[in-house]
Protein backbone atom coordinates (compact mmCIF):
# COMPACT_ATOMS: atom_id res chain seq x y z
CA UNK A 1 0.00 0.00 0.00
CA UNK A 2 2.90 2.21 -0.43
CA UNK A 3 3.83 4.89 -3.42
CA UNK A 4 7.87 4.24 -2.66
CA UNK A 5 7.71 2.71 -6.27
CA UNK A 6 6.31 5.68 -7.76
CA UNK A 7 9.02 7.90 -7.03
CA UNK A 8 11.43 9.96 -9.29
CA UNK A 9 14.22 8.36 -6.89
CA UNK A 10 13.39 4.82 -7.39
CA UNK A 11 16.73 4.22 -9.31
CA UNK A 12 18.49 5.87 -6.57
CA UNK A 13 21.13 3.49 -4.67
CA UNK A 14 23.80 4.61 -2.04
CA UNK A 15 27.47 5.17 -2.79
CA UNK A 16 29.78 1.96 -2.63
CA UNK A 17 31.97 4.17 -0.29
CA UNK A 18 28.86 5.59 1.61
CA UNK A 19 27.60 2.04 2.30
CA UNK A 20 31.44 1.15 3.72
CA UNK A 21 31.20 3.97 6.02
CA UNK A 22 28.09 3.06 6.97
CA UNK A 23 29.32 -0.39 8.22
CA UNK A 24 31.87 0.46 10.13
CA UNK A 25 29.56 2.52 11.82
CA UNK A 26 27.13 -0.18 12.08
CA UNK A 27 29.33 -1.99 14.27
CA UNK A 28 30.52 0.90 16.23
CA UNK A 29 26.51 1.27 16.81
CA UNK A 30 26.35 -2.36 17.78
CA UNK A 31 23.32 -2.80 14.97
CA UNK A 32 21.75 -6.27 15.44
CA UNK A 33 18.76 -6.30 12.69
CA UNK A 34 18.74 -4.67 9.31
CA UNK A 35 15.28 -4.76 7.91
CA UNK A 36 15.74 -4.65 3.36
CA UNK A 37 12.53 -2.70 2.06
CA UNK A 38 10.98 -0.88 -1.20
CA UNK A 39 9.71 -0.56 -3.47
CA UNK A 40 11.25 -3.94 -4.15
CA UNK A 41 14.78 -4.52 -2.69
CA UNK A 42 15.82 -8.09 -4.50
CA UNK A 43 15.31 -5.43 -7.75
CA UNK A 44 18.53 -3.65 -6.20
CA UNK A 45 21.76 -4.54 -8.39
CA UNK A 46 24.01 -4.61 -5.31
CA UNK A 47 21.54 -6.22 -2.81
CA UNK A 48 24.08 -9.48 -2.42
CA UNK A 49 27.33 -7.26 -2.35
CA UNK A 50 25.28 -5.30 0.21
CA UNK A 51 24.17 -8.57 2.23
CA UNK A 52 27.61 -9.74 2.27
CA UNK A 53 28.97 -7.15 4.16
CA UNK A 54 25.91 -6.91 6.68
CA UNK A 55 26.25 -10.50 7.56
CA UNK A 56 30.23 -10.13 8.02
CA UNK A 57 28.78 -8.24 11.12
CA UNK A 58 27.17 -10.79 12.11
CA UNK A 59 23.47 -9.10 12.10
CA UNK A 60 20.44 -10.30 11.10
CA UNK A 61 18.79 -9.60 7.77
CA UNK A 62 14.96 -9.11 7.32
CA UNK A 63 14.10 -9.10 3.14
CA UNK A 64 10.48 -7.38 2.82
CA UNK A 65 9.19 -8.31 -0.50
CA UNK A 66 6.14 -8.77 -3.19
CA UNK A 67 6.96 -12.12 -3.53
CA UNK A 68 7.31 -11.60 -7.08
CA UNK A 69 10.97 -12.10 -7.78
CA UNK A 70 11.75 -15.15 -4.96
CA UNK A 71 11.50 -17.83 -7.27
CA UNK A 72 14.79 -15.68 -9.23
CA UNK A 73 16.59 -15.36 -6.51
CA UNK A 74 15.37 -18.13 -4.53
CA UNK A 75 19.46 -19.27 -3.93
CA UNK A 76 21.41 -16.31 -2.94
CA UNK A 77 17.80 -15.43 -0.52
CA UNK A 78 18.38 -18.46 1.69
CA UNK A 79 22.51 -17.41 1.47
CA UNK A 80 22.48 -14.09 2.38
CA UNK A 81 18.94 -13.82 4.46
CA UNK A 82 17.87 -14.35 7.61
CA UNK A 83 13.63 -14.73 6.60
CA UNK A 84 11.54 -12.81 4.46
CA UNK A 85 8.61 -11.58 4.67
CA UNK A 86 5.84 -10.71 1.63
CA UNK A 87 2.63 -9.10 1.43
CA UNK A 88 -0.43 -11.00 0.70
CA UNK A 89 -3.60 -9.03 -0.59
CA UNK A 90 -5.82 -11.69 -0.21
CA UNK A 91 -7.17 -15.43 -1.80
CA UNK A 92 -5.92 -15.83 -5.36
CA UNK A 93 -8.46 -13.35 -7.07
CA UNK A 94 -8.47 -10.67 -4.60
CA UNK A 95 -4.64 -10.52 -4.41
CA UNK A 96 -4.00 -10.17 -7.94
CA UNK A 97 -6.82 -7.49 -8.64
CA UNK A 98 -5.03 -5.45 -6.19
CA UNK A 99 -1.72 -6.14 -6.93
CA UNK A 100 -2.89 -5.10 -10.48
CA UNK A 101 -0.92 -7.94 -12.00
CA UNK A 102 -2.31 -11.53 -13.88
CA UNK A 103 -0.26 -14.27 -12.39
CA UNK A 104 1.08 -12.24 -8.88
CA UNK A 105 -0.69 -15.19 -6.40
CA UNK A 106 1.22 -17.82 -8.09
CA UNK A 107 4.43 -15.94 -8.36
CA UNK A 108 4.68 -15.59 -4.83
CA UNK A 109 3.35 -19.34 -4.41
CA UNK A 110 6.05 -20.70 -6.53
CA UNK A 111 8.54 -18.31 -5.05
CA UNK A 112 7.77 -19.40 -1.42
CA UNK A 113 8.05 -23.23 -2.93
CA UNK A 114 11.79 -22.16 -4.28
CA UNK A 115 12.91 -20.89 -0.95
CA UNK A 116 11.90 -24.16 0.75
CA UNK A 117 13.23 -26.05 -2.01
CA UNK A 118 16.67 -24.46 -1.32
CA UNK A 119 16.47 -24.47 2.20
CA UNK A 120 13.44 -26.22 3.72
CA UNK A 121 13.13 -24.69 6.88
CA UNK A 122 14.06 -21.01 6.23
CA UNK A 123 11.53 -18.66 7.74
CA UNK A 124 8.92 -16.85 5.39
CA UNK A 125 6.12 -14.79 6.77
CA UNK A 126 3.24 -12.14 5.47
CA UNK A 127 1.91 -9.43 6.18
CA UNK A 128 -1.89 -8.03 4.65
CA UNK A 129 -3.00 -4.73 4.85
CA UNK A 130 -6.60 -4.56 5.68
CA UNK A 131 -8.31 -2.65 2.89
CA UNK A 132 -11.64 -2.25 1.02
CA UNK A 133 -10.61 -4.71 -1.49
CA UNK A 134 -10.35 -7.46 1.03
CA UNK A 135 -11.80 -6.71 4.69
CA UNK A 136 -14.38 -9.38 3.58
CA UNK A 137 -12.48 -12.52 3.50
CA UNK A 138 -9.96 -12.44 5.98
CA UNK A 139 -10.60 -16.18 7.49
CA UNK A 140 -10.33 -16.99 3.65
CA UNK A 141 -6.94 -14.99 3.86
CA UNK A 142 -5.73 -17.04 6.55
CA UNK A 143 -6.16 -20.33 4.75
CA UNK A 144 -4.50 -18.96 1.81
CA UNK A 145 -1.64 -18.45 4.24
CA UNK A 146 -1.34 -21.86 4.73
CA UNK A 147 -2.08 -23.46 1.52
CA UNK A 148 1.08 -21.34 0.12
CA UNK A 149 2.89 -22.71 3.05
CA UNK A 150 3.61 -19.46 4.76
CA UNK A 151 4.87 -20.10 8.75
CA UNK A 152 3.09 -16.92 10.22
CA UNK A 153 0.68 -13.84 8.95
CA UNK A 154 0.22 -10.60 10.44
CA UNK A 155 -2.53 -7.90 9.53
CA UNK A 156 -2.01 -4.07 9.21
CA UNK A 157 -3.99 -1.43 9.20
CA UNK A 158 -4.15 0.73 5.75
CA UNK A 159 -1.95 3.90 6.38
CA UNK A 160 -4.32 6.72 4.61
CA UNK A 161 -3.17 9.74 6.28
CA UNK A 162 0.49 9.85 6.70
CA UNK A 163 2.92 11.50 4.40
CA UNK A 164 5.37 8.80 3.89
CA UNK A 165 6.24 6.27 1.68
CA UNK A 166 6.82 9.00 -1.05
CA UNK A 167 3.47 11.10 -0.58
CA UNK A 168 5.00 14.36 0.21
CA UNK A 169 0.79 15.89 0.22
CA UNK A 170 -0.40 12.33 1.54
CA UNK A 171 -3.27 10.81 -0.59
CA UNK A 172 -6.24 12.61 -1.67
CA UNK A 173 -9.67 12.08 -1.19
CA UNK A 174 -10.54 9.79 -4.50
CA UNK A 175 -6.91 7.24 -3.74
CA UNK A 176 -8.03 7.06 0.30
CA UNK A 177 -11.70 6.06 -0.89
CA UNK A 178 -10.30 3.37 -2.85
CA UNK A 179 -8.18 1.56 -0.32
CA UNK A 180 -10.12 3.16 3.23
CA UNK A 181 -13.34 1.79 4.32
CA UNK A 182 -16.48 4.20 4.55
CA UNK A 183 -18.45 4.31 7.85
CA UNK A 184 -21.13 0.57 7.30
CA UNK A 185 -17.97 -1.14 5.96
CA UNK A 186 -15.61 0.26 9.25
CA UNK A 187 -18.59 -1.30 11.28
CA UNK A 188 -18.91 -4.64 9.45
CA UNK A 189 -14.88 -4.60 9.89
CA UNK A 190 -15.64 -4.84 13.37
CA UNK A 191 -17.82 -7.94 12.94
CA UNK A 192 -15.29 -9.68 10.51
CA UNK A 193 -12.76 -9.73 13.01
CA UNK A 194 -14.80 -10.67 15.92
CA UNK A 195 -15.88 -13.64 13.35
CA UNK A 196 -12.58 -14.72 12.42
CA UNK A 197 -11.62 -14.32 16.50
CA UNK A 198 -14.17 -16.58 17.62
CA UNK A 199 -13.83 -19.22 14.46
CA UNK A 200 -10.14 -19.60 14.64
CA UNK A 201 -8.72 -19.76 17.98
CA UNK A 202 -6.18 -22.06 17.47
CA UNK A 203 -4.55 -19.85 15.12
CA UNK A 204 -4.08 -17.43 17.19
CA UNK A 205 -2.99 -19.89 19.95
CA UNK A 206 -0.67 -20.90 17.88
CA UNK A 207 0.58 -17.95 16.76
CA UNK A 208 0.23 -18.20 13.15
CA UNK A 209 -1.59 -15.39 13.28
CA UNK A 210 0.72 -12.71 14.76
CA UNK A 211 -1.29 -10.61 16.60
CA UNK A 212 -3.33 -11.17 19.44
CA UNK A 213 -7.04 -10.71 19.18
CA UNK A 214 -6.91 -7.42 21.03
CA UNK A 215 -4.17 -6.21 18.90
CA UNK A 216 -6.61 -7.04 15.54
CA UNK A 217 -9.15 -4.80 16.80
CA UNK A 218 -6.96 -1.82 17.06
CA UNK A 219 -7.10 -2.57 13.41
CA UNK A 220 -11.22 -2.14 13.15
CA UNK A 221 -10.43 1.03 15.54
CA UNK A 222 -8.35 2.98 13.12
CA UNK A 223 -11.24 2.98 10.89
CA UNK A 224 -13.68 3.30 13.05
CA UNK A 225 -12.06 6.21 13.89
CA UNK A 226 -11.38 7.69 11.02
CA UNK A 227 -15.61 8.00 11.12
CA UNK A 228 -15.80 9.75 15.12
CA UNK A 229 -17.15 6.19 15.85
CA UNK A 230 -14.49 5.28 18.27
CA UNK A 231 -10.84 7.01 19.70
CA UNK A 232 -8.08 6.34 17.91
CA UNK A 233 -6.05 3.65 19.41
CA UNK A 234 -3.22 4.44 22.67
CA UNK A 235 0.30 4.00 20.61
CA UNK A 236 2.48 1.85 22.19
CA UNK A 237 5.81 2.34 19.97
CA UNK A 238 9.65 2.73 20.78
CA UNK A 239 11.08 2.70 17.07
CA UNK A 240 12.59 5.98 17.12
CA UNK A 241 14.49 4.29 20.35
CA UNK A 242 15.38 1.59 18.82
CA UNK A 243 15.78 1.98 15.65
CA UNK A 244 16.55 4.16 12.41
CA UNK A 245 15.10 4.36 8.75
CA UNK A 246 18.15 5.34 5.56
CA UNK A 247 16.18 5.84 2.44
CA UNK A 248 17.91 4.85 -0.57
CA UNK A 249 18.70 8.27 -1.18
CA UNK A 250 20.86 8.42 2.32
CA UNK A 251 18.09 10.41 4.26
CA UNK A 252 17.59 9.29 7.67
CA UNK A 253 14.42 9.47 9.81
CA UNK A 254 13.69 8.48 13.50
CA UNK A 255 11.09 6.20 11.80
CA UNK A 256 9.21 6.10 8.31
CA UNK A 257 6.67 8.59 9.51
CA UNK A 258 8.88 11.47 10.92
CA UNK A 259 10.64 14.17 9.26
CA UNK A 260 14.29 13.22 8.46
CA UNK A 261 17.15 14.16 10.99
CA UNK A 262 19.88 14.05 7.96
CA UNK A 263 21.48 12.80 5.36
CA UNK A 264 24.32 9.99 5.88
CA UNK A 265 25.75 10.92 2.30
CA UNK A 266 26.47 14.28 4.14
CA UNK A 267 27.38 13.58 7.64
CA UNK A 268 28.03 10.01 9.79
CA UNK A 269 25.07 7.97 11.13
CA UNK A 270 26.56 8.30 14.28
CA UNK A 271 26.43 12.29 13.95
CA UNK A 272 23.13 12.06 13.05
CA UNK A 273 21.76 10.20 15.81
CA UNK A 274 23.31 11.41 18.43
CA UNK A 275 23.22 15.20 17.01
CA UNK A 276 21.13 17.72 19.31
CA UNK A 277 18.49 17.89 16.86
CA UNK A 278 17.98 14.47 17.17
CA UNK A 279 18.56 13.74 20.93
CA UNK A 280 15.66 16.68 21.23
CA UNK A 281 13.44 14.90 18.97
CA UNK A 282 13.72 11.76 21.25
CA UNK A 283 13.77 13.18 24.92
CA UNK A 284 10.45 15.52 23.77
CA UNK A 285 8.15 12.89 22.01
CA UNK A 286 5.28 12.52 23.26
CA UNK A 287 3.30 9.71 21.23
CA UNK A 288 -0.04 10.13 23.38
CA UNK A 289 -0.07 13.82 22.06
CA UNK A 290 1.94 13.79 18.61
CA UNK A 291 -0.04 13.64 15.60
CA UNK A 292 2.35 11.89 13.74
CA UNK A 293 2.19 8.92 16.37
CA UNK A 294 -1.67 9.27 16.97
CA UNK A 295 -2.48 8.26 13.94
CA UNK A 296 0.39 6.00 13.08
CA UNK A 297 -0.60 2.32 12.06
CA UNK A 298 2.62 1.04 11.77
CA UNK A 299 4.03 0.68 15.03
CA UNK A 300 6.94 -0.97 16.24
CA UNK A 301 7.40 -2.67 20.20
CA UNK A 302 11.02 -3.94 21.38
Amino acid sequence: MCDIWKANSAGTSLDLAVVDRLLGEFRDLGVEWVVLSGGEALMHPNLWALCERLKSLGVKITLLSSGLLLARHAADIVRWCDEVIVSLDGTQPTHNTIRGIKNAYRSLADGIRALRHAKADFPVAARCVIQRGNFRELPAIVDAAREIGLDHLSFLAADLSSTAFNRPAGWDEERSGEVGLNRAESQELVAMIERLIQERPQDFASRFIQESPDRLRRIAAYSLAAHGLAPLPKVSCNAPWVSTVIDSDGTVRPCFFHAPLGNVGETGLSDILNSPAARSFRGTLDMSRDPVCRRCVCTLKL
